[in-house]
């Protein structure tokens, strides 16, 4: 059976591969930088974006620590990751990745279960 996803804010309406890069894009123009999906089979998948860059994080419960996507070759950090607490963090841009490739990266693993296979990630476990 293929796991079914909801946005994790109360609503219980599927969201599929073909549908989050536009759902997500409408959250960050409404100002919700910070979306967490979760899965049917008790998995959780955040994102966190600046506009820029997003931090792609895939858990399999509420007690993992999980693991995100990485961007090894890039150097710096960037802040402007609004959480919805009204928390502004900064990250270094290794543990972020370009926006596009997020949106890439949440279709896949909405589309199959898994990360993208040259996706690089940081086990957090």
């Amino acid at each position: 059976m293929v796991e079914s996803w909801v946005i994790d804010d109360g609503g219980s309406v599927p969201v599929s591969s073909g549908t989050v890069r536009e759902i997500l894009r409408t959250r960050i123009a409404g100002g919700r930088f910070e979306s967490w999906l979760t899965g049917s089979s008790g998995r959780s998948l955040a994102f966190v974006t600046n506009g820029d860059r997003a931090l792609v994080m895939l858990l399999r419960d509420a007690d993992d620590p999980g693991e995100h996507a990485v961007d090894p070759d890039a150097e710096g950090s960037s802040d402007g990751f609004v959480l919805s607490n009204g928390q502004r963090d900064a990250y270094g841009d290794k543990d972020t990745v370009p926006l596009g490739e997020a949106f890439r990266i949440v279709e896949h693993v909405l589309g199959t279960g898994s990360w993208p296979a040259d996706v690089r990630r940081e086990v957090d476990r």
